[in-house]
């Protein structure tokens, strides 16, 4: 694992760049060797690990396909208005990043994870950005990084062997883009509502009475509405 106190060339997907002042936010970089051929869903078995160890009784922390955390504005989740209504949309308080490496016969997953911690970060977002400090008072970086680390362990443990699918259940209940409607880059399905996940980690969108699988790579998704 590699934690820096200040980034200065930290990137997301599709080539976004990431900048913050030293010690406000969390950045660190996890490599981990994967005996798994299937690495789809990763990144969302990534962020569930991060939004339960930060956000235990799921409140405020919610999650946005495929790789971003996202801070509500309001407290409230799914379960508030029953069990099929989606959590409220918010600020991106944290982002995903996981690319492969090769380790001499296999391959290994570089988990990276950006959290703003303290302050609020200039970043290229497509809506605000929120701060930890917002849901926890006080927090430091090395505090949430003592809190993510053991759960991400235990969960990406639990990826290597089992895959997303036993994940798919508690993702739904963060997933914010669930019943909304979406744009994406896929030109096959620009736009639909999002019908949730699959037990492979594609992102579902429904469209003219039809389901596509969206799944990750280089693929954007929007929620209608957003700048």
């Amino acid at each position: 694992m590699l934690v820096a106190i200040h980034q200065t060339a930290g990137r997301g997907r599709l080539g976004r760049r990431w900048h913050a002042t030293p010690g406000s936010s969390l950045t660190f970089s996890l490599a981990l060797p994967l005996l798994r051929d299937d690495w789809s869903g990763l990144s969302l078995a990534v962020g569930l690990a991060v939004a339960e160890a930060l956000d235990p009784r799921g409140h405020r922390i919610g999650l946005k396909w495929p790789n971003d955390l996202i801070l509500s504005d309001a407290p409230g989740t799914a379960d508030d208005a029953g069990p099929d209504a989606p959590p409220r949309a918010g600020r991106k308080l944290g982002g995903i990043l996981i690319e492969s490496v090769p380790v001499g016969a296999q391959r290994a997953a570089v988990i990276g994870i950006g959290i703003n911690v303290l302050e609020q970060p200039v970043a290229e977002a497509d809506y605000g950005a929120a701060t930890l400090a917002e849901i926890w008072p006080g927090a430091t970086p090395q505090e949430a990084l003592a809190r993510i680390g053991e759960p991400l362990a235990r969960t990406l443990l639990a990826f290597d062997q089992d895959g997303f699918a036993p994940l798919q259940e508690a993702y739904a209940r963060r997933d914010m883009l669930r019943g909304r409607p979406v744009r994406t880059t896929d030109a096959e399905m620009p736009e639909g509502v999002a019908s949730g996940v699959d037990a492979d980690g594609a992102l579902k969108v429904v469209a003219d009475g039809r389901t596509r699988r969206v799944v990750s790579g280089e693929v954007s998704v929007r929620l209608v509405g957003a700048v």
